[in-house]
Protein backbone atom coordinates (compact mmCIF):
# COMPACT_ATOMS: atom_id res chain seq x y z
CA UNK A 1 0.00 0.00 0.00
CA UNK A 2 1.62 3.32 -0.97
CA UNK A 3 1.76 6.25 1.16
CA UNK A 4 0.27 9.55 0.92
CA UNK A 5 3.06 11.77 3.00
CA UNK A 6 5.22 12.49 0.16
CA UNK A 7 8.11 13.97 2.60
CA UNK A 8 7.58 11.90 5.76
CA UNK A 9 9.98 10.00 7.68
CA UNK A 10 10.88 7.13 5.07
CA UNK A 11 11.21 3.59 6.37
CA UNK A 12 13.89 2.29 9.18
CA UNK A 13 14.99 -1.01 10.11
CA UNK A 14 12.16 -2.37 11.98
CA UNK A 15 12.33 -5.32 13.89
CA UNK A 16 11.16 -8.74 12.56
CA UNK A 17 8.51 -9.38 15.48
CA UNK A 18 7.22 -5.67 15.00
CA UNK A 19 7.13 -5.72 11.14
CA UNK A 20 4.27 -9.02 11.24
CA UNK A 21 2.48 -6.65 14.01
CA UNK A 22 -0.82 -5.10 13.04
CA UNK A 23 0.98 -2.10 13.95
CA UNK A 24 3.07 -2.29 11.15
CA UNK A 25 -0.33 -2.69 9.01
CA UNK A 26 -0.98 0.68 9.64
CA UNK A 27 2.04 2.45 9.70
CA UNK A 28 1.50 6.34 10.58
CA UNK A 29 1.39 8.82 7.34
CA UNK A 30 -0.47 5.83 5.27
CA UNK A 31 -3.97 6.38 4.06
CA UNK A 32 -6.55 4.45 6.64
CA UNK A 33 -8.28 2.33 4.47
CA UNK A 34 -11.08 -0.32 5.61
CA UNK A 35 -9.34 -2.86 3.64
CA UNK A 36 -6.07 -1.99 6.05
CA UNK A 37 -8.03 -2.72 9.12
CA UNK A 38 -9.45 -5.65 8.17
CA UNK A 39 -5.98 -6.61 7.71
CA UNK A 40 -4.42 -5.60 10.83
CA UNK A 41 -7.48 -7.45 13.40
CA UNK A 42 -6.17 -10.26 11.23
CA UNK A 43 -9.15 -10.80 8.66
CA UNK A 44 -11.15 -13.32 8.34
CA UNK A 45 -8.73 -16.27 10.11
CA UNK A 46 -7.27 -13.99 12.55
CA UNK A 47 -10.87 -12.59 13.90
CA UNK A 48 -11.88 -16.52 13.68
CA UNK A 49 -8.76 -17.86 15.26
CA UNK A 50 -9.32 -14.88 18.10
CA UNK A 51 -13.42 -15.16 19.31
CA UNK A 52 -14.00 -18.64 17.94
CA UNK A 53 -12.29 -19.93 21.60
CA UNK A 54 -14.04 -17.52 23.70
CA UNK A 55 -17.52 -18.00 22.15
CA UNK A 56 -16.53 -21.62 22.30
CA UNK A 57 -16.00 -21.09 25.79
CA UNK A 58 -18.81 -19.12 26.59
CA UNK A 59 -20.82 -21.69 25.01
CA UNK A 60 -20.21 -24.71 26.57
CA UNK A 61 -19.61 -23.35 29.66
CA UNK A 62 -23.58 -21.92 29.80
CA UNK A 63 -24.95 -25.28 28.57
CA UNK A 64 -22.72 -27.51 30.86
CA UNK A 65 -21.37 -25.50 33.46
CA UNK A 66 -18.27 -27.72 33.88
CA UNK A 67 -15.20 -26.04 33.71
CA UNK A 68 -13.05 -28.76 32.14
CA UNK A 69 -15.09 -28.97 28.92
CA UNK A 70 -15.35 -25.18 28.91
CA UNK A 71 -11.65 -24.72 29.16
CA UNK A 72 -10.63 -27.66 26.78
CA UNK A 73 -12.85 -26.42 23.85
CA UNK A 74 -10.86 -24.06 22.92
CA UNK A 75 -7.69 -25.28 23.80
CA UNK A 76 -8.74 -27.99 21.10
CA UNK A 77 -9.91 -24.99 19.21
CA UNK A 78 -6.43 -23.65 19.28
CA UNK A 79 -4.65 -27.12 18.65
CA UNK A 80 -7.12 -27.19 15.25
CA UNK A 81 -5.94 -23.52 13.82
CA UNK A 82 -2.20 -24.56 14.45
CA UNK A 83 -2.88 -27.56 12.47
CA UNK A 84 -4.55 -25.95 9.67
CA UNK A 85 -1.87 -23.52 9.46
CA UNK A 86 0.63 -26.03 8.71
CA UNK A 87 -1.20 -27.93 6.07
CA UNK A 88 -1.61 -24.48 4.71
CA UNK A 89 1.70 -23.68 5.08
CA UNK A 90 0.83 -20.41 6.71
CA UNK A 91 2.55 -18.33 9.63
CA UNK A 92 1.83 -20.70 12.48
CA UNK A 93 3.29 -17.91 15.03
CA UNK A 94 0.12 -16.42 15.45
CA UNK A 95 -1.75 -19.59 16.27
CA UNK A 96 1.26 -20.63 18.73
CA UNK A 97 0.81 -17.34 20.52
CA UNK A 98 -2.95 -17.60 20.74
CA UNK A 99 -2.63 -21.37 21.77
CA UNK A 100 -0.13 -20.05 24.64
CA UNK A 101 -2.61 -17.71 26.34
CA UNK A 102 -5.24 -20.28 25.60
CA UNK A 103 -3.41 -23.09 27.23
CA UNK A 104 -2.19 -21.40 29.92
CA UNK A 105 -5.60 -19.89 30.61
CA UNK A 106 -7.05 -23.30 31.07
CA UNK A 107 -4.31 -23.81 33.20
CA UNK A 108 -4.94 -21.63 36.15
CA UNK A 109 -9.08 -22.18 35.63
CA UNK A 110 -8.63 -25.93 36.04
CA UNK A 111 -5.55 -25.96 38.83
CA UNK A 112 -8.64 -23.66 40.99
CA UNK A 113 -11.53 -25.59 39.89
CA UNK A 114 -13.67 -22.25 38.92
CA UNK A 115 -14.06 -21.10 35.31
CA UNK A 116 -13.90 -17.63 36.15
CA UNK A 117 -10.45 -18.08 36.45
CA UNK A 118 -9.74 -18.46 32.83
CA UNK A 119 -9.81 -14.76 32.98
CA UNK A 120 -6.82 -14.08 35.16
CA UNK A 121 -4.35 -14.56 32.93
CA UNK A 122 -5.98 -11.62 30.49
CA UNK A 123 -6.74 -9.66 33.32
CA UNK A 124 -2.62 -9.76 34.25
CA UNK A 125 -1.58 -8.88 30.68
CA UNK A 126 -3.82 -5.97 30.59
CA UNK A 127 -2.10 -4.99 33.99
CA UNK A 128 1.43 -5.95 32.26
CA UNK A 129 0.21 -3.16 29.44
CA UNK A 130 -1.40 0.03 32.11
CA UNK A 131 2.17 -0.50 33.67
CA UNK A 132 4.49 -0.19 30.45
CA UNK A 133 2.28 2.46 29.04
CA UNK A 134 2.10 4.52 32.40
CA UNK A 135 5.52 3.82 33.17
CA UNK A 136 6.72 5.15 29.70
CA UNK A 137 4.68 8.08 30.14
CA UNK A 138 6.36 9.36 33.32
CA UNK A 139 10.30 8.83 32.11
CA UNK A 140 8.63 11.16 29.12
CA UNK A 141 9.14 8.08 26.59
CA UNK A 142 5.47 7.53 25.24
CA UNK A 143 5.39 3.78 24.44
CA UNK A 144 3.36 3.79 21.41
CA UNK A 145 5.70 7.06 20.19
CA UNK A 146 8.45 4.02 19.88
CA UNK A 147 6.39 2.15 18.08
CA UNK A 148 5.13 4.12 15.48
CA UNK A 149 9.00 5.40 15.54
CA UNK A 150 10.33 1.90 14.78
CA UNK A 151 7.53 1.59 11.77
CA UNK A 152 8.61 4.81 10.22
CA UNK A 153 12.00 5.44 10.66
CA UNK A 154 11.17 8.83 12.86
CA UNK A 155 14.71 9.04 14.74
CA UNK A 156 13.55 12.93 15.61
CA UNK A 157 9.87 12.23 16.64
CA UNK A 158 10.82 13.08 20.25
CA UNK A 159 12.54 16.12 19.29
CA UNK A 160 9.42 17.51 17.60
CA UNK A 161 6.56 18.79 20.20
CA UNK A 162 3.86 17.79 17.68
CA UNK A 163 4.66 14.46 17.05
CA UNK A 164 5.70 14.08 20.62
CA UNK A 165 2.35 15.16 21.92
CA UNK A 166 0.75 13.00 19.77
CA UNK A 167 2.31 10.51 21.22
CA UNK A 168 1.05 11.34 24.25
CA UNK A 169 -2.36 10.84 23.55
CA UNK A 170 -2.33 7.96 22.08
CA UNK A 171 -0.40 6.50 24.95
CA UNK A 172 -3.33 7.71 27.36
CA UNK A 173 -5.72 6.01 24.92
CA UNK A 174 -4.42 2.88 25.10
CA UNK A 175 -3.83 3.20 28.70
CA UNK A 176 -7.75 3.79 28.88
CA UNK A 177 -8.28 0.57 26.73
CA UNK A 178 -6.92 -1.39 29.23
CA UNK A 179 -8.36 0.40 32.60
CA UNK A 180 -11.91 0.30 30.70
CA UNK A 181 -10.99 -3.83 30.04
CA UNK A 182 -10.36 -3.87 33.82
CA UNK A 183 -12.95 -1.56 34.94
CA UNK A 184 -15.41 -3.65 33.59
CA UNK A 185 -14.49 -7.01 33.98
CA UNK A 186 -13.37 -7.43 37.29
CA UNK A 187 -16.32 -6.85 38.91
CA UNK A 188 -18.17 -9.31 37.31
CA UNK A 189 -14.86 -11.98 38.22
CA UNK A 190 -15.00 -11.23 41.74
CA UNK A 191 -19.24 -11.68 41.45
CA UNK A 192 -18.72 -15.00 39.48
CA UNK A 193 -20.69 -13.62 36.80
CA UNK A 194 -18.98 -16.25 34.03
CA UNK A 195 -21.49 -15.78 31.08
CA UNK A 196 -21.31 -12.10 31.30
CA UNK A 197 -17.65 -12.07 31.81
CA UNK A 198 -17.48 -13.65 28.66
CA UNK A 199 -19.67 -11.76 27.19
CA UNK A 200 -17.53 -8.37 28.21
CA UNK A 201 -14.43 -9.94 26.64
CA UNK A 202 -15.65 -10.72 23.80
CA UNK A 203 -16.88 -7.24 23.45
CA UNK A 204 -13.99 -5.03 24.94
CA UNK A 205 -11.63 -7.46 22.86
CA UNK A 206 -11.29 -6.91 18.60
CA UNK A 207 -14.07 -4.57 18.17
CA UNK A 208 -12.26 -2.00 21.02
CA UNK A 209 -9.07 -2.85 19.75
CA UNK A 210 -9.78 -2.14 16.18
CA UNK A 211 -11.27 1.32 17.07
CA UNK A 212 -8.18 2.52 19.13
CA UNK A 213 -6.06 1.17 16.18
CA UNK A 214 -7.65 3.24 13.81
CA UNK A 215 -8.22 6.41 16.35
CA UNK A 216 -4.08 5.87 16.60
CA UNK A 217 -3.46 5.39 13.00
CA UNK A 218 -5.42 8.66 12.55
CA UNK A 219 -3.92 10.24 14.88
CA UNK A 220 0.10 9.87 13.82
CA UNK A 221 -1.26 10.11 10.14
CA UNK A 222 -2.03 13.59 10.84
CA UNK A 223 1.06 14.84 12.61
CA UNK A 224 2.99 13.52 9.64
CA UNK A 225 0.85 14.95 7.18
CA UNK A 226 1.18 18.53 8.75
CA UNK A 227 4.61 18.27 9.00
CA UNK A 228 4.80 17.15 5.03
CA UNK A 229 2.81 19.97 4.31
CA UNK A 230 5.47 22.63 6.45
CA UNK A 231 7.41 21.05 4.18
CA UNK A 232 6.74 21.60 1.03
Amino acid sequence: MASNVDDGPSPGAVPKGLAASAFASVSPGERPTPGALWSAVGKTRGLVESLTPGVGFLTVYTLTGDVLLSVGFPVILAVIFIALRVIMRSPVVPALAGFAGIAGSAAVALFSGRAEDNFLLGFGVNAVWIVALVVSLLVGRPLVGWIAALLTGDVTWREDPATKRIAVVATVLWIALFVGRLAVQLPLYFAGSVGALGVAKLVMGIPLYAAALWITWLLFRAVYQGKSQQSQ
